[in-house]
C-alpha cells in the first residue's frame, strides 16, 4: 500500500464521517464541526493528489499547495463567521434551533 493511497483512504473516511454527521446530527454547532471534518477530508485528498503528481517525476508544482493553503484560510474564516452567526442566533432567540417551536423533550 502506497502512502498516497493511504492518504486517499483517510481522506475518504474523513469525508464519509463528516457527511454522516452533517446528515444525522441535529444541533447546528455539531453540523458545523461535521462540515469542517468533511472539508478537512477534501484538503487531505487534494494534498494527496498534488503529492502524487509531484512524485511522478514532474517538477513540484506550487499551485496546488497555494490553493490548499488558501482553502484552509477561507474555511477558517467561514467557520468563524458561522460561529458568530450561531452565537447571535442564540442571543436573539435563546435557542440554537431554527425551528419555530422547540422540540418537546420526553
Amino acid at each position: 500500500m502506497s502512502v498516497e493511497l493511504l492518504f486517499a483512504l483517510c481522506a475518504c473516511m474523513l469525508i464519509g464521517i463528516g457527511l454522516y454527521g452533517l446528515i444525522v446530527l441535529p444541533h447546528p454547532l455539531r453540523k458545523l464541526v461535521a462540515f469542517n471534518v468533511m472539508g478537512s477530508g477534501v484538503f487531505v485528498l487534494f494534498g494527496a493528489l498534488a503529492k502524487r503528481g509531484a512524485a511522478a517525476g514532474v517538477a513540484a508544482d506550487p499551485v496546488p499547495q497555494a490553493l490548499l493553503i488558501t482553502a484552509i484560510v477561507v474555511a477558517f474564516a467561514a467557520t468563524a463567521a458561522a460561529v458568530a452567526l450561531l452565537l447571535r442566533l442564540i442571543d436573539t432567540t435563546g435557542s440554537a434551533s431554527l425551528a419555530d417551536e422547540p422540540a418537546a423533550k420526553d
